[in-house]
């Protein structure tokens, strides 16, 4: 059985479009296949040091993987990539999150599903609503649409032109 899944993809590090690009790709080989994903996006840091712009995506697919074990996946996919945790919220190559596995709720030391504060992030709502603007979210009741329009969060986010695109 396939569940639904949403992640979060995120870098300011480096060739930041290869790393979410890449991500995916190394994500599909260790159980996760994208149906459907969304544009790039140009977000500015929310919290942790002063640090460079974010792009930013979601992915929506399907997986037959456990929550915990995708979350492995993701975390080792990470690692792969050159990700290094030195600070909270600090400058990362690569970033993934579980924010949605289907319709369940998860909770354990190291994961929490639905993501806890996806609801307050315009950098994961925007290209959430993308690709899924009526997915309802399972613990607010509110569709991922109603989420953003009610989302405090001003920091700028905006579509990335991806390189040798004509502006």
């Amino acid at each position: 059985m396939c569940a639904s899944v949403f992640l979060g993809l995120g870098s300011n590090l480096g060739e930041r479009e290869a790393a979410l690009l890449g991500a995916l790709g190394r994500l599909e080989g260790r159980g996760f296949r994208v149906t459907r994903r969304s544009s790039l996006w140009l977000t500015e840091p929310v919290g942790g040091p002063p640090q460079g712009p974010f792009l930013n995506a979601v992915a929506g697919g399907e997986t037959a993987l456990r929550p915990e074990a995708l979350l492995e996946a993701c975390l080792a996919t990470e690692l792969e990539m050159g990700r290094v945790r030195t600070e909270r919220n600090g400058p990362r190559t690569i970033d993934v999150d579980i924010l949605f596995f289907g319709d369940e709720q998860w909770s354990s030391p190291g994961l929490v599903i639905p993501h806890p504060r996806l609801h307050e992030r315009r950098f994961v709502l925007e290209p959430l609503a993308e690709i899924a603007p009526g997915f309802v979210h399972p613990v607010l009741g509110l569709t991922v649409r109603q989420l953003l329009d009610r989302c405090k969060d001003t920091s700028s986010v905006r579509p990335h032109a991806p390189a040798g695109a004509p502006s």
